[in-house]
């Protein structure tokens, strides 16, 4: 959710819950637009945490990468396993 719709939805839960006087059957418009505003809140909170960059999740976040050490192997790219050459017999030499 972005700013500008967190700030609309404040606006528009705001206007329900002061500003209109019409009642309806079943449904407390004061209470719609107390939620409005308040996930409207959580919203805009929301949206400044990531754009101010305090988000992990922020789009902009110019972090160096970071390589693991040289004793650790990577599955994706690590080289497969040499192979082993059978064990050379070795028997006695015989007794002439």
């Amino acid at each position: 959710m972005t700013s500008a719709t967190s700030l609309v939805l404040i606006a528009a839960g705001a206007i329900l819950a002061f500003a209109v006087s019409y009642e309806v059957a079943g449904i407390s418009i004061k209470t719609v637009g107390i939620i409005l505003m308040a996930v409207g809140g959580i919203g805009l909170a929301f949206a400044m945490a990531t754009l101010a960059g305090y988000a992990p999740w922020g789009a902009n976040r110019a972090v160096a990468a970071v390589q693991p050490p040289a004793s650790v192997a990577i599955a994706n790219n690590a080289a497969p396993p040499a192979p082993v050459a059978p064990a050379a017999s070795t028997t006695p030499p015989a007794n002439v």
